[in-house]
């Protein structure tokens, strides 16, 4: 069964299914754009890599510290023989270690020089949320939006804190951000929601060259189906993360219009 939505699909963006997605379709990326663009450029895939503690882990659902408490019945003695009152059981607890996180993005280089010419990235629940791994995406960001590097931005999660733009106020639950290097600080944002369509988007590389579209919609309906996602998402339950009321009556309808409830 291909993904029912005619746009994003709310429930691959569970904690549990995300990271496996985000991998994946950085790779379908690549391997779409490396046909249109060899032999001058080629699509090569680049990863952050940094630790989470504790709290930052649970907040993006990763469980990380539990507790277990023992009985602390004491059993008396059944005869008169003294005995040493034991000792108090000790609370059993996990301590809490660090979680590696691997973030897949996508260089597109210029072959001949090695030039970096776009960054394209795919926003994860850590980059949304406050703490090392939004300082790490930040840092990188600036570093981008201050060089001549264009910089995709793919926001396809609807939690958490979007990246900052000059341009008021935007609502939308997803996004995708094209910043050309010789336009900043002007920039294409491509804004839509659970019952739009996906837009496609062009790729920016050097002025006189052609420029690949992506069809984001059709790579990730890729993904979906290669993957096998249709047997592990039950859609008579609710997403994760939980839906604004809204979207919740339109995805209800929706799923109950192509017979999946």
């Amino acid at each position: 069964m291909p993904s029912p939505f005619p746009g994003m699909n709310p429930y691959l963006e569970n904690p549990e299914l995300w990271p496996e997605v985000h991998s994946r379709l950085i790779v379908a990326i690549a391997d779409a754009l490396n046909p249109q663009l060899i032999p001058k450029y080629r699509a090569a895939i680049d990863r952050r890599v940094y630790d989470l503690n504790a709290d930052e882990a649970l907040l993006i659902g990763i469980p990380d510290v539990t507790v277990e408490r023992r009985s602390a019945v004491e059993t008396q003695a059944k005869n008169n023989v003294a005995v040493m009152t034991p000792p108090a059981s000790p609370v059993k607890v996990r301590v809490p270690m660090p979680i590696e996180i691997r973030e897949s993005y996508l260089q597109i280089k210029e072959v001949a020089t090695g030039e970096v010419v776009t960054v394209i990235e795919a926003l994860s629940p850590t980059n949304k949320r406050p703490g090392k791994g939004r300082n790490s995406y930040e840092e990188k960001r600036r570093e981008v939006l201050s060089s001549h590097t264009h910089l995709i931005e793919i926001d396809l999660l609807r939690n958490g804190e979007p990246m900052a733009i000059a341009a008021g106020n935007i609502k939308s639950r997803y996004r995708i951000l094209v910043s050309r290097g010789d336009q900043r600080p002007q920039a294409d944002l491509y804004v839509f929601n659970l019952p739009d369509e996906m837009p496609p988007f062009p790729l920016p590389l050097k002025i006189g060259d052609e420029e690949p579209v992506i069809d984001l919609k059709l790579l990730l309906d890729q993904v979906y189906d290669r993957a096998g996602y249709e047997v592990v998402i039950d859609y008579a339950q609710t997403p994760i993360p939980p839906l604004a009321e809204t979207d919740r009556v339109w995805v209800e309808e929706w799923l109950k219009g192509k017979g999946v409830r």
